[in-house]
């Protein structure tokens, strides 16, 4: 495998964990749009520090996820149930990021962190397998 590759991955999986623990102190604060946001980008760099071990990348969220999904969670590398969390933890993220009067409970925001975190392990577990 390609070092520089390999190098990109562990540095997205590093911003990964990085956003949660991000999360985390948004919620302690009381900021849960933020920690919602947080959440949603730990899970995006999860996917792209998979992504980056093929050298694939793409300039939209959508093309992420996408290719994600169709090569990653479609053929059973990866749990059907994480495609649920990525779609969850978007659209949660684009309502606290783009619609001024969306509310997020703190119960919900808890269970985006715990999304994020679960993401995080099976990503991580997977990456040490490679």
């Amino acid at each position: 495998m390609d070092k520089a590759l390999e190098e990109l991955s562990a540095y997205r999986i590093e911003q990964a964990e990085r956003c949660i623990k991000s999360a985390k102190v948004l919620l302690e604060d009381e900021d849960y749009k933020g920690a919602a946001n947080r959440s949603y980008y730990a899970i995006f760099h999860c996917m792209r520090s998979v992504l980056a071990l093929e050298g694939v990348d793409f300039s939209k969220h959508s093309g992420v996820s996408s290719y994600f999904r169709k090569n990653y969670i479609k053929t059973g590398i990866f749990d059907i149930g994480m495609s649920d969390i990525i779609k969850e933890a978007f659209d949660i993220r684009s309502d606290c990021d783009y619609d001024d009067y969306f509310v997020i409970s703190i119960s919900d925001v808890r269970q985006q962190i715990e999304n994020a975190e679960m993401f995080f392990d099976v990503v991580l577990q997977y990456l040490k397998n490679k």
